[in-house]
């Protein structure tokens, strides 16, 4: 076994596997000084050792985990788009169409998702209690009673609940594609096909909300800060927004054929950056979803 030419393989589809595995590839190569008997039968652990430190141990979801965690996310914004729609003269004639819409398409989201979770012959979660204050169950929370009292921060939220949806949905792709393996393919797909399918929908309803409040359909970051509503209390759903470095080039560096730079708004805004499962119930739960 020549672990080197293993891991020049592995560095084939993971340019980053160098800075992922330092100081650890040297550690490997000292092996081979206890003796070569020695070092073979180290060498499988050895390299296995390091792959799970490289790339971490955390088991990936489950595909009914990664189904009602979307289920999850759909409750809360079903609620919160059914709250504001059924709320008489609060969204304005003009506006209200394009939030109904929205609220519709959450919850035939939310039919969709049931209706998968029990083909697998699984439980879905039930929908959990919401905080809208933002107080996690205290109802004094940061927004107060302001969210269906006030229209701007109604639709700011709204912009910050899209923008998190697309990237939580972008950000199980990993997880969809780690568990390929472990289910027949026609599961596979139909699982595929519900993220992506969703995903595409929730992108059309963050550049809607987005407009209907006079931001750009995209987010446009700084390269302090991955927010651009204007509104701190959402920064945590923007982190890393401001990322200009995709595929381990930073994008500002590209010139136009004028020679100009690319500014940081743009490299921003051409990617989209993802949300782990983690990172977003750490946004959500305890904050807007009461346990």
């Amino acid at each position: 076994m020549n672990l080197f030419n293993i891991l020049e393989e592995i560095e084939k589809f993971d340019p980053e596997l160098g800075d992922r595995l330092n100081p650890r590839r040297a550690a490997i190569k000292n092996i081979t000084s206890f003796g070569s008997k020695v070092a073979l039968a180290a060498a499988p652990f050895a390299l296995g050792t390091m792959l799970k430190k490289a790339y971490g141990a955390t088991t990936p979801p489950t595909v009914v985990e990664i189904l009602n965690y979307a289920l999850t996310l759909e409750f809360l914004e079903g609620k919160f788009y059914a709250n504001a729609v059924d709320k008489s003269g609060f969204i304005p004639a003009s506006i209200h169409p394009y939030y109904q819409t929205i609220a519709d398409d959450e919850a035939k989201h939310i039919e969709f998702l049931i209706a998968v979770i029990k083909s697998l012959g699984a439980t879905p979660v039930t929908s959990p209690t919401f905080d809208f204050s933002a107080g996690g169950g205290t109802g004094t929370g940061p927004l107060g009673n302001t969210l269906y009292n006030d229209l701007g921060t109604f639709q700011k939220v709204a912009v910050a609940f899209e923008d998190t949806g697309v990237r939580a949905y972008k950000g199980q792709a990993a997880n969809i594609l780690a568990n390929k393996s472990s289910v027949t393919p026609a599961l596979y797909q139909t699982v595929l096909t519900a993220a992506l399918s969703i995903h595409a929908v929730e992108a059309r309803h963050a550049s809607a909300t987005r407009q209907l409040v006079g931001l750009t359909p995209w987010i446009i970051s700084t390269t302090a800060k991955g927010n651009d509503t204007g509104v701190a209390l959402v920064d945590g759903n923007y982190d890393g927004e401001q990322n200009t470095v995709q595929g381990g080039v930073d994008v500002t560096t590209l010139k136009s054929a004028s020679g100009s730079t690319t500014s940081v708004a743009i490299a921003t805004a051409a990617f989209d950056e993802i949300l782990t499962m983690d990172q977003v119930l750490k946004l959500l739960v305890g904050t807007f979803i009461v346990a």
